[in-house]
Parts: C-alpha cells; sequence; structure tokens
C-alpha cells in the first residue's frame, strides 16, 4: 500500500494534520561555504549586506500566511543588526543561534567553538531576547569528526540542537546510520534533525534549502507527506539569500558550487507560498514542545546560568 496516498486520504485534514517546523537560517549571501574561497572573514564587513531585507521580505510572507517559524540567528549578524534580531521576536517567531562565525564546527577545537557558542547567545541577549534554546550548526557540522560538541551546546543552557543531519549523500555534512527523528543524544541534549526520506538502504535528504531549490516542487511536497505518514513532523529549512535572485553574482566558482548556490533562486518563494499553502507549520519550541520540555537537568541549570 502506497502510505503517501493512506496518510492523504486517510485524515480529514489531510497534509495540515500534522504541524511541521520551518527554520530559517539567518546568514549573508557572502557567509555560505560553496563561496567562503572567494570572501575571507577579514572581508565580511566590506561586503554588501542583504540579509535584512531578504529576512524581511520572509517576515512579509509568513505574516500574510500567519506562520510562525524558529530563525537560527549567525551571532555575526546578530551583531550587527541586533534590530532585525527583535523583529523576529516581535512577530512571534523563535530566535535560536546558528553559532557566531559560521565556521564548520569540526575545522574548530572544542575551545574555539566553546567560545563561538558564548559569543553566539550573548550576541542574542545583547539584542534584548531571552536566552536561546536550541542550536543549528553551520554546514550541518556535527558528524562522526565533532562528536564533542553537544555536551559543549548542552553546557551554554541550550536545550536542542538541529545539526546531525541523518544521510550520507553529502560531501561536507552527514552521519551514517544517525536517527531520522527527534531523539536524546547520549549527552542528554534533545537532537531534532533535518528531514530525510528512507528509500533502499539510504536517507535521502528533503529538508529544504538547496534540495528544495533543486528538486521538483512535487518531490518536495511527496516527501513531506511521506513523513508525516509515519506519524512524525518534517524538519524543514531555507536561508534568507535563497529568496535573493539579483544578489551579486561570484566568479570563478566552480560549476558545482554555481548550481548549488544559484540555480532556482527566482522560484524559491513562489514554491515556499506553495508549501505553506498545503502544510502546516510552526516553530521548533512548539512543534517539539514536550520534548524540549522534558530537558535534561544539566541543561535547565545552563539556562538559569
Amino acid at each position: 500500500m502506497d502510505p503517501v496516498g493512506a496518510y492523504t486520504r486517510g485524515n480529514v485534514g489531510g497534509a495540515k494534520s500534522i504541524a511541521n517546523a520551518l527554520t530559517i537560517d539567518v546568514e549573508e549571501h557572502f557567509q555560505v561555504h560553496n563561496l567562503a574561497r572567494h570572501f575571507d572573514r577579514e572581508t565580511w564587513d566590506l561586503q554588501p549586506s542583504r540579509v535584512v531585507r531578504n529576512t524581511r521580505l520572509l517576515l512579509r510572507i509568513l505574516a500574510e500566511y500567519d506562520v510562525r517559524a524558529t530563525f537560527f540567528v549567525l551571532g555575526w549578524v546578530a551583531e550587527r543588526h541586533p534590530a532585525l534580531v527583535k523583529e523576529l521576536a516581535a512577530a512571534g517567531h523563535e530566535v535560536a543561534t546558528h553559532g557566531y562565525g559560521h565556521a564548520l564546527i569540526y575545522d574548530q577545537t572544542p575551545t574555539e567553538f566553546d567560545e563561538d557558542i558564548r559569543r553566539a547567545v550573548a550576541s542574542i541577549e545583547a539584542a534584548g531576547l531571552p536566552r536561546p534554546i536550541g542550536y543549528r550548526a553551520p554546514g550541518f557540522s556535527i558528524t562522526a569528526r565533532s562528536l564533542w560538541a553537544p555536551d559543549i551546546l548542552l553546557g551554554h543552557g541550550l536545550r536542542y540542537d538541529s545539526s546531525i543531519f541523518p544521510t550520507v549523500a553529502h560531501d561536507r555534512y552527514g552521519m551514517r546510520g544517525a536517527e531520522r527523528f527527534a531523539h536524546r543524544l547520549p549527552c542528554g541534549l534533545l537532537e531534532l534533525p533535518p528531514s530525510t526520506v528512507r528509500m533502499g538502504r539510504q536517507n535521502w535528504p528533503v529538508a529544504g534549502g538547496g534540495y528544495f531549490r533543486l528538486y521538483p516542487l512535487w518531490v518536495t511536497k511527496a516527501a513531506l507527506r511521506r513523513i508525516n505518514a509515519e506519524g512524525q513532523p518534517a524538519v524543514f529549512y531555507v536561508h534568507p539569500w535563497e529568496f535573493d535572485p539579483d544578489q551579486p553574482r561570484v566568479r570563478g566558482v566552480s560549476l558545482l558550487k554555481r548550481f548549488r548556490h544559484y540555480q532556482n533562486l527566482d522560484k524559491t518563494e513562489r514554491r515556499l507560498r506553495a508549501l505553506l499553502t498545503e502544510f502546516r507549520f510552526a516553530p521548533m519550541r512548539e512543534v517539539f514542545a514536550e520534548r524540549i520540555a522534558s530537558a535534561p537537568a544539566e541543561a535547565a541549570v545552563g539556562m538559569t546560568a
């Protein structure tokens, strides 16, 4: 029997019977890893900023559909645009952290990562918001090379992570054998993985971002229905720069990275609107409220430290 078809036929609410988690990773267009070798970190402040414009476009779209989301805000961005962080919270969205400097975790030492998280959390608090409870690593870079990272996150009072991609279909991230749905890591931190579908012996990424732009829209819709048919919420993500087809084009980028970054930027807004029409979405803190509320004692202590 087709589980997707059974789900659609067997639920009066159709695809809107389950609330999925909508997440936005807030970063500048020049901070993405596909373009990293073209933009030294020392030059970031010299680049034309487009993150406020692009994020506000997303805010308008979400307001139009009365949808709230989780915004994983890069500390570097929060530090320079605290008013934007306040706007997100004022509109009812969850503000979580994307780390500070957008460095891949496995390219840092534990000490460097600890400092990165400290600065990231401080940047959100400096904007007048409560300490965040959620984290997503740049490049989903909690892998077999950085299994020490969750302990550090827990020590900073974070209650959940969304960084372990249970797939091996990418050159920068992924962890073979990782669980597909919400679960506790050995240290006790709640892990909320980006969504995949199981086909054959592999988990295939369908969580958003480049996959959302590169796959036909019907593939994304079918994948979300299939995940909901399993009785699970999907964890879906996009970036503000993916709604900006007029962003400056960088010369000398390899064909693969150019394809990953620029393909179908002019279609992202239309596709997101289609998903917002057909599926229910909410912030991480609401979709997984019961699991987050049962956070281990270490996280609760960190929250008040």
